[in-house]
């Protein structure tokens, strides 16, 4: 990188330290900093959304899935598209919480069920999302790394240090920076400020990959070059794809989004920052626009990949990148040197390779350009020691494929933007580390340390725990990154390790909002189930390759377990089919979380209706009728042939002209042409006279580029003038808060203690009655 690439990175980095050091002036009281002084308007969450939304993780992960698998599974996944746009409008499960008032999800767990399933509900997912997140610095500074050509130790007043663990340092203290300046407050007004920087700078790259690459001779006729069942864009051609298949992308994702709709909410920040329920579930929709332009930077930097590294125009490039990233990854895992020279002798004697797309056999997930770099790496791993060698080819097969990105991107982008590349990366890494850290810190001071706390903290106290807690979350992140190999898809290692929270919370979360009938017992007996089932999960998956396939083998007992696994897949063969493997577990992350989810909600409805002694007060949590604390006004309007579609889509008598506007708007873009067009219509068509392989270029192109291109850029322009106008009034709002004291600053139980004290009221004169 030039000097002026580092101007280009440092520069808004430091403005946006700078908007956090100046958010401190309105950190006057807890609600402030827990939950942005709840004056934030839609645009501000919206545009902070844009941010956020997208990370360095999230990118990697989206690369490293469709790079293997391409894109023909995004045409099913339009399938659950209603779903999405019904809880969109509805508000299903956001609305209801922000009328609890409740300010972290602990509490809300505390007013439905008990203050021990609170404690210990809010460290488990805690200990799950802290050992899920941490591996995020890890990710980031390797991508640093291998993007701008560091090396992995320097030398510093004559001692060694590695490069690795100093940018993880930067990106830590950067994150911790903002929210120790000013909490939620901080965060969210600096992930706003991101937005605005981010949203160009992803139609710059978008633009530049359109250039660089020519769609009808290079992207497209790469895609097409996949054997039968393995297509890469045609969605009637992919009943061969392991992992990531019709499973992955359909069923698991249905079931999910009632389930786990509540699951990482947590109360502070921009899920509780809104001036009102209705301003949330508005900011909740608007967010749904915004994510346009960030899928398509996603895809295009996915085929920038694919092009690069196999199509026969840049076979030599394609070579020397990985044969670069081979001796890359061998050096940062593998200490023998005699093993590094094999491995890099072995990927030396491919140089001569050079796949003819069009002409030579078409690729397939077992044959391709890179097993035959793997399997010459594997090869060498294997020499002396199998099962040894295996552990390693695990965590060097991950390694390549999360890091051929940064390498390819670092080949191909021009002077003069590697600085702008590596500024947007920045960006998206810390607006998503501070959230993530900020998430786990609130969670721990707000339903671990305070329930234990007898007398109240003061508001400076209370926000000096959660600065502390987040200063320790930032080194927890530190050694775990240091320390926590990543075996598998960043997709499924997530999923793994959140399996022991999401496998049982989402039961006692949703139905604790919309039912009666769910009890303590019920809570504890599902979040219970879910945790063993998660934690086995764990162990076996990653300790397979170095114990327990060996266990099994020497044991003889592998045919007999061989078979019973293929038994009990069969009846749902091709999308779920577990074959025996030396190096992964046959079930993989999905599965399992699905398998878990399904038997927790089980016990709980079970256990639940068993220990019922009478109906849950839904009432009294939510704050309506004679328990209103004078927020707002439920308004209900009677179902009419004048009023039915607007009941269809969420419109009550809340809304304005232009909150009509953009409910119509989305309702008309994601369900009548989105879903009923290019999903009904086109299956529909394909079920009659099916289309070929090039028909499917020219939709994918349309469908998943074109068309949100163009609606991504009136999107930008309304978000960005929104955002702005917001952004201003939100100053006012924090002005207003500071000169007139709008909150005594404490919060206790489940709310402020005004509101907790109004509530108290209304609860004496019942009793008195």
């Amino acid at each position: 990188m030039q000097w002026f690439d580092w101007v280009i990175l440092t520069v808004p980095i430091l403005t946006v330290l700078w908007v956090a050091w100046y958010c401190r002036k309105y950190i006057k009281d807890v609600t402030a900093f827990l939950s942005a002084g709840r004056v934030c308007g839609r645009y501000v969450i919206a545009v902070g959304d844009i941010a956020e939304g997208l990370s360095v993780i999230g990118l990697i992960s989206y690369v490293e899935i469709h790079y293997r698998t391409g894109f023909a599974t995004a045409f099913w996944s339009a399938l659950t598209m209603p779903l999405a746009i019904a809880m969109g409008l509805f508000g299903y499960c956001t609305y209801r919480f922000r009328e609890t008032k409740a300010q972290s999800l602990g509490q809300y767990i505390e007013l439905r069920y008990s203050r021990k399933l609170r404690i210990f509900a809010a460290a488990l997912r805690s200990i799950c999302e802290v050992a899920a997140n941490m591996i995020m610095p890890a990710l980031a500074a390797r991508f640093f790394i291998y993007f701008m050509d560091l090396p992995q130790h320097f030398e510093l007043c004559g001692i060694t240090v590695s490069t690795f663990h100093v940018i993880m340092l930067i990106v830590l203290v950067i994150a911790i920076s903002i929210i120790y300046m000013g909490g939620a407050l901080s965060v969210a007004i600096t992930d706003t400020v991101q937005g605005f920087i981010v949203y160009p700078m992803l139609a710059f790259f978008t633009i530049f990959v359109l250039y660089k690459f020519s769609w009808s001779n290079e992207m497209l006729p790469v895609m097409l070059d996949r054997v039968k069942d393995e297509s890469f864009i045609n969605p009637m051609d992919i009943s061969k794809l392991r992992d990531f298949n019709l499973f992955s992308v359909l069923i698991l994702p249905i079931v999910t989004r009632f389930i786990q709709r509540m699951s990482w909410v947590y109360g502070g920040g921009p899920t509780s920052a809104a001036k009102s329920p209705h301003e949330q579930k508005m900011a909740s929709l608007i967010g749904t626009w915004r994510g346009a332009l960030g899928l398509i930077f996603y895809i295009l930097m996915a085929i920038s990949l694919i092009t690069v590294l196999n199509h026969h125009n840049f076979a030599p490039q394609a070579h020397a990148i990985r044969a670069n990233l081979t001796n890359k990854v061998a050096d940062e895992l593998i200490a023998d040197p005699v093993m590094r020279q094999n491995i890099s002798t072995n990927i030396s004697a491919l140089s001569n390779h050079k796949h003819i797309v069009g002409v030579d056999e078409k690729l397939s997930d077992k044959k391709n350009n890179d097993t035959i770099y793997l399997n010459a790496a594997r090869q060498a791993l294997t020499a002396e020691n199998v099962d040894k060698g295996n552990a390693i080819y695990a965590k060097f097969r991950t390694l390549y494929y999360q890091l051929m990105l940064p390498m390819t991107m670092r080949d191909i982008l021009p002077t003069g933007t590697l600085g702008l590349f590596c500024l947007l990366l920045v960006m998206l890494m810390v607006s998503t580390d501070d959230s993530r850290i900020f998430s786990s810190a609130s969670t721990i001071s707000q339903d671990v340390i305070l329930p234990f706390i007898k007398k109240p903290l003061s508001p400076k106290g209370q926000i000096n725990l959660i600065r502390w807690i987040s200063i320790g979350v930032g080194v927890i992140f530190f050694l775990g990154s240091s320390f926590m190999a990543q075996l598998d898809y960043i997709s499924l290692f997530v999923t793994l390790m959140c399996t022991m929270w999401l496998g049982g919370c989402g039961p006692m979360l949703v139905f604790g909002l919309y039912s009666r009938f769910g009890t303590t017992a019920g809570a504890w007996a599902s979040l219970l189930s879910g945790m063993f089932m998660g934690l086995g999960g764990v162990i076996v998956q990653r300790n397979w390759a170095n114990l327990f396939y060996p266990m099994l083998r020497d044991s003889g007992c592998l045919p007999q377990v061989s078979n019973a696994l293929e038994v009990l897949s069969r009846p749902f063969n091709p999308w779920i089919e577990w074959k025996m493997n030396a190096v992964r577990c046959p079930i993989n992350s999905y599965e399992w979380y699905f398998i878990t989810m399904l038997i927790t909600m089980i016990i709980y409805i079970a256990v639940s209706y068993l220990t019922l002694k009478k109906p849950f007060n839904i009432e009294r949590m939510l704050h309506r009728g004679k328990y209103s604390l004078g927020e707002g006004v439920s308004i209900k309007t009677a179902w009419t042939f004048r009023t039915v579609f607007q009941k269809i889509i969420g419109i009550t008598p809340e809304y304005t002209t232009g909150d009509k506007v953009i409910a119509w708007s989305y309702f008309g873009y994601s369900f009548v042409y989105r879903f009923g067009l290019t999903f009904v219509a086109v299956a529909s068509w394909n079920l009659i006279s099916p289309w070929p392989a090039e028909y499917w270029g020219i939709y994918f192109l349309i469908v998943f580029l074109l068309v949100p291109g163009l609606s991504a850029v009136i999107t930008g322009v309304w978000l960005s003038i929104g955002g702005y106008k917001d952004m201003r009034q939100l100053f006012k709002d924090l002005e207003n808060r500071v000169v007139n004291h709008l909150d005594d600053g404490r919060v206790e139980g489940n709310m402020s203690l005004a509101d907790k004290a109004e509530l108290e009221a209304v609860d004496k004169k019942e009793q008195s009655k």
